[in-house]
């Protein structure tokens, strides 16, 4: 009868140090390409180049050459601050036009919405692959050729159908009750549905921001279909672009010019990973 405790507490202990042990291969396995990209962003070229030294650590002291010719030889900032604008205008888009129509799909069109609903995110998995060009005539006729608005103009045509689609289900999942109980209360529509409808999708809000702005920084066939010009890339195009001159790469740089262009949307999923899964979680479970 003692040896009971002492099996379970080995199976606990067991069961603790897999999940530990399958952890830290995870962590190690995602956080290799960030190591990868700083490690190389600061080493020398003739530490670089040597096919003999170690490629994951410095085999010769540490230099900010790299980083001194991306910001002094590069745009980079430029393309930085680009993808800053037309990411947080395709978030505000974004907003503005998928959540009033996933709140009118989800309470005043019944199954009709639902079918609506699944109509409109079958738009977004139409590949960028098969539009670029006819969008590229769309731009062309709008004299948004070579501009940041083509970006902000086009995204959201890839964001709205499937933001739509995730916010459909958080309207769904409140009950109405709650909606006609601030209605008897005195508070408009319009005025419930801020008060009582906004809070409660919060997570799926933060889940369509950050898909919305992850895509348009990183978005590349529509980028480098419609700009041409060094001073309006985005850091997607601007880096692969214009950083790589025939055949030669400059490996620092690219690598540095990488790890700044994920670093914000690293920090983005950190602070907000909760409500993200939360709100991909909870559209999957209500479907």
């Amino acid at each position: 009868m003692a040896a009971a405790p002492w099996s379970h507490r080995l199976r606990t202990v067991g069961g603790r140090s897999a999940h530990a042990l399958l952890l830290a291969v995870f962590i190690v396995f995602t956080a290799l390409p960030f190591g990868w990209m700083l490690i190389t962003a600061f080493k020398a070229e003739t530490d670089l180049y040597n096919p003999h030294n170690n490629p994951f650590w410095f085999n010769e002291p540490p230099t900010l050459k790299s980083w001194q010719y991306v910001f002094e030889k590069t745009p980079f900032l430029r393309w930085f601050l680009n993808t800053m604008v037309v990411g947080v205008a395709v978030v505000v888009i974004t907003l503005a036009l998928a959540v009033p129509a996933a709140y009118a799909l989800a309470r005043f069109l019944g199954r009709w919405g639902e079918q609506l609903g699944i109509g409109i995110f079958l738009v977004y998995l139409v590949p960028p692959t098969l539009l670029f060009i006819p969008m590229s005539l769309v731009i062309s006729q709008l004299g948004l050729q070579n501009t940041l608005w083509s970006l902000i103009v086009v995204y959201p045509t890839i964001t709205v159908p499937f933001s739509t689609w995730l916010l459909m289900g958080f309207f769904k999942s409140i009950p109405p009750e709650l909606e006609e109980q601030a209605r008897i209360d005195g508070y408009s529509r319009l005025a419930a549905f801020r008060k009582v409808m906004l809070p409660l999708a919060l997570p799926g809000i933060v889940t369509v921001v950050i898909f919305s702005f992850t895509l348009s920084a990183q978005e590349f066939v529509y980028a480098v279909t419609f700009l041409t010009s060094t001073s309006v890339k985005t850091v997607s195009v601007g880096v692969p672009a214009d950083m790589v001159r025939g055949d030669i790469f400059d490996w620092g740089p690219l690598m540095g010019s990488a790890f700044l262009a994920s670093f914000p949307i690293a920090v983005l999923y950190y602070f907000a990973l909760d409500r993200f899964i939360q709100g991909f979680t909870a559209a999957g479970a209500l479907r």
